[in-house]
């Protein structure tokens, strides 16, 4: 297999991390190296679920250059979903040499490298090749549900909740760590030997960036990790019982890290052409959130992509729901101390569209639903409930599958388009019920961001629905956008984050205009077709 990205440095063993602390100390940084003085962009990859991107930003947090690549989705069984680890790196390699050709950058005017990924996401590999023991198992994929089942202790899926504040789920990371070491043939044997290393795609990208078989850096985020039900919450370190309880031995795992500090150096001889500091890491939803500078308790914001993601900022403090939302570490700036969030994870967003599109031929480009469902003026009461792979926040059903209800003749093509775009709406609606019960904090507004937000249909109905101000900024990239600001703080590129502050704008507000009558009765039908999924695959 051939080299994608060069190499650098040593490859450290595997330790624990402190505690961290309340004061921010500095990350030392050597000037000769890494000084910012003459340095013009940010480049970040964005590594998601459907394509990989590189962008280069420049100070002002604009766009000059950025290059995307689609990558496979492989469904080798039903509710499976995997992605080729080697395809992903090559098409982070081309896209970073693209977009900086494009451009006519100079590799060496990048202060810093900033990476945001799909999350839980999971892949073993060979340290000493860097070939995978098996694809990567996708957040999406629910083939861990007997896993899930079987580690509830008396029946409780929430038995961990307390630990590492997620619930025993197919989404998370550990149960498909333990689906690949029990079933794939040697992978097990790799990680007694020392051979194996897990990681999530970020793993994944800084590994190789950094050296690969030749050195690469072993390390992950705290956003990363804290969706692997593998890391204490409070502890930010791997959980001893966690990894007992699902058989994973502490040794494959990388090192927990900040989401804002130099991971590592980038080969001079490799793809960037230069020695450029990875210094930036989260987790997609995680950098949405710090994109849109959600810095302050009680912000919050929904991200429109292939599924849909709404953080809320808890500050420094963990609070574990009761609602069926998840806590998780929403960032971590060098020593400070760690920030956390409340999240509703939903699965199916804008997939729904592309299903729409594919499969059905509804549509030949995803922007023409928004003109299908704008010939009607309402879902003529249909509902769609697109469980494909469960339901997840709140109601985590594994159980559940997609269903569309309350068809009659005068149901037409315009109604289903109306009813697809409505469902993400009201899925982002329990979300936000749950958050503000768990949290005790009244939304008054929303911030959006993600493809989806260009569908203003969309838009005013989430407005309607939440009755709630939805807001969408100038700059709609807020997810690649956080992974630029987190790298450029952690080398100085940006001051702090009151700059970042300064630089969000508001592009557009849309305004609740729904009766209230009007939206319980909506959300009273979306409810009794939501239960109406649950236990489709209860045998």
């Amino acid at each position: 297999m051939r080299r994608a990205f060069g190499k650098s440095g040593s490859t450290p063993k595997c330790r624990m991390v402190s505690t961290p602390s309340t004061v921010h100390d500095k990350i030392p940084i050597k000037s000769d190296e890494m000084s910012t003085n003459d340095k013009r962009y940010i480049g970040a990859i964005d590594q998601g679920t459907t394509s990989t991107r590189f962008v280069v930003f420049n100070r002002d947090g604009d766009i000059v250059s950025k290059h995307q690549l689609e990558h496979k989705q492989i469904y080798p069984k039903p509710d499976w979903v995997e992605h080729d680890p080697i395809e992903i790196k090559e098409k982070t390699q081309e896209a970073i040499k693209t977009a900086l050709r494009q451009a006519g950058i100079k590799a060496d005017e990048l202060a810093a490298i900033g990476i945001t990924n799909q999350r839980e996401t999971t892949l073993l590999w060979n340290r000493l090749t860097g070939q995978p023991y098996y694809n990567a198992i996708v957040w999406q994929d629910v083939r861990t549900y007997r896993i899930c089942q079987s580690l509830a202790r008396n029946g409780d899926l929430d038995c961990f909740r307390h630990k590492v504040g997620l619930p025993l789920a197919t989404y998370f990371s550990g149960p498909k760590i333990k689906w690949i070491l029990d079933n794939v043939k040697g992978a097990r044997e790799a990680a007694e030997k020392g051979e194996a290393i897990f990681g999530t795609i970020d793993s994944w990208i800084i590994w190789w960036l950094t050296g690969g078989p030749q050195g690469g850096i072993h390390a992950t985020d705290v956003t990363n990790a804290s969706r692997t039900m593998l890391m204490n919450l409070e502890t930010l370190d791997w959980d001893s019982e966690m990894l007992q309880v699902m058989g994973i031995p502490h040794e494959i795992l990388p090192r927990i890290k900040s989401s804002s500090e130099v991971y590592g150096m980038t080969d001079p001889n490799g793809i960037v052409g230069a020695k450029i500091p990875v210094s930036g890491v989260l987790g997609d939803q995680q950098a949405a959130l710090f994109g849109q500078t959600c810095f302050e308790m009680g912000e919050a914001k929904n991200t429109y992509g292939t599924g849909c993601f709404l953080l809320l900022n808890l500050g420094n403090k963990i609070v574990h729901s009761k609602n069926g939302l998840i806590t998780t570490v929403a960032y971590r700036i060098g020593n400070q101390a760690a920030v956390y969030a409340l999240e509703g994870s939903i699965a199916i967003a804008g997939s729904l569209v592309q299903w729409l599109r594919d499969n059905f031929g509804l549509i030949a480009q995803a922007p023409e639903i928004e003109k299908l469902a704008e010939r009607v003026p309402d879902n003529g009461g249909i509902y769609f409930v697109p469980a494909f792979s469960g339901l997840f926040a709140p109601h985590w059903r594994s159980d559940a599958r997609g269903l569309i209800i309350g068809l009659t003749h005068y149901i037409n093509k315009n109604h289903l388009a109306r009813a697809a775009l409505e469902a993400v709406a009201f899925q982002a609606k329990d979300i936000f019920d749950a958050m503000q019960k768990d949290s005790g904090i009244v939304l008054t507004q929303l911030k959006v961001d993600g493809g989806m937000v260009r569908n203003e249909l969309l838009m005013q109905f989430q407005s309607d629905i939440l009755d709630r101000a939805v807001i969408r900024p100038k700059m709609i990239e807020t997810t690649v956008l956080g992974a630029a600001y987190a790298a450029g703080l952690a080398v100085g590129f940006f001051s702090d984050i009151s700059e970042l502050q300064v630089k969000w704008q508001a592009d557009k507000a849309w305004q609740p205009r729904m009766s209230e009558k009007q939206r319980d009765i909506l959300c009273k039908k979306w409810g009794k077709a939501v239960e109406r999924s649950f236990a489709w695959m209860s045998e």
